[in-house]
């Protein structure tokens, strides 16, 4: 049951990019980890780039750089 939880800056996709990037992202999870489209949630969510900091680093990303598998080569 892989669930994907992508946040990003805005990028004004349509909703026909946006099913592509979703259909990409569990191309990718069913070839690498043998599931099924199925079993594959995915949720996106835009953050302004001024909340970057506050509603992503801060909270998710800072605390669990050691057990990220990679990390960002950026530090805010």
């Amino acid at each position: 049951m892989p669930h994907i939880d992508l946040k990003f800056y805005p990028r004004g996709l349509s909703e026909e990019a946006t099913q592509k990037l979703v259909d990409d992202l569990s191309a990718v999870l069913i070839n690498h980890l043998g599931t099924t489209d199925k079993a594959i949630s995915v949720m996106l969510t835009e953050v302004q780039p001024d909340a970057w900091k506050s509603d992503v680093y801060d909270p998710v990303i800072k605390p669990a750089l050691e057990q990220m598998a990679k990390k960002p080569g950026y530090n805010l």
